[in-house]
Formats: C-alpha cells, sequence, structure tokens
C-alpha cells in the first residue's frame, strides 16, 4: 500500500501527534515524529521523506522555518501540509510564500488530511 511513504511530522501538541500517528500508520504512512522544529529539520535531513506536516508554532525552529531550511537549503520538492491556529492569516501567508503545498486550520478533521496527503503524494 502506502508503507514505502515517510512522512515527517512536526507537531508540540503529544496528543494530536498521537491522533495522526494512529491514523497515518493505519492508512499504510510510516511516520516519524518530530516534537519541535530542529527534530523536525534532523528528521528531515536524515530520512528524506516523502511529505512533511509541520505546524507552523513550535519550540527551538518555528514551521517556517522547517519550509525556508527544506526549500532553500535542501532543496527539497517534498509536499509540505501546514497546520496553524485560526487567526494566524499572515504565518499562512508566508508559509504558501516559502514554498508550502497546502494549510489546514486547526482544529482540522484528520480524514480530510488523509484525503489531501493522498492528493498531494500522487
Amino acid at each position: 500500500m502506502n508503507l514505502s511513504k515517510k512522512i515527517v511530522l512536526a507537531e508540540d501538541n503529544s496528543i494530536l501527534s498521537k491522533l495522526l500517528q494512529f491514523k497515518l500508520e493505519k492508512e499504510g504512512y510510516q511516520l516519524l515524529i518530530a516534537t519541535n522544529g530542529k527534530e523536525a529539520v534532523n528528521l528531515i535531513e536524515d530520512n528524506r521523506p516523502d511529505m512533511i506536516l509541520t505546524d507552523i508554532m513550535m519550540p527551538f525552529i518555528s514551521g517556517l522555518e522547517v519550509i525556508s531550511h527544506v526549500r532553500n537549503k535542501l532543496e527539497m520538492k517534498t509536499p509540505i501540509v501546514v497546520f496553524s491556529s485560526a487567526g494566524q492569516e499572515e504565518m499562512v501567508l508566508n508559509a504558501f510564500n516559502l514554498g508550502a503545498n497546502d494549510f489546514m486550520s486547526k482544529p482540522f478533521s484528520p480524514n480530510e488530511l488523509v484525503i489531501r496527503i493522498k492528493r498531494l503524494l500522487q
């Protein structure tokens, strides 16, 4: 199925991380979880994932810095989906300008995320 597809999830909310891990692994994806932006960058550099899911607001390195690092330093074209709480329109626009492929406002449906992931990985 999707077992060869690796996804890095950068999310500092452990409850949301566990929920998404359960849902995405059930769909057959291999999930690598980072609890902050620094861990995310390390996982991305070490594993070259097929997709990156990142929250914008994270400890140490923000999701925006993760996107910038992936696009500019690593020069990867990996699809990136960004999460953010409502009311952060400027950050969302910055994320798209830096190279994010999609955006989901928190709270969001894990089922909708799965559909977006499948669409981006086609």
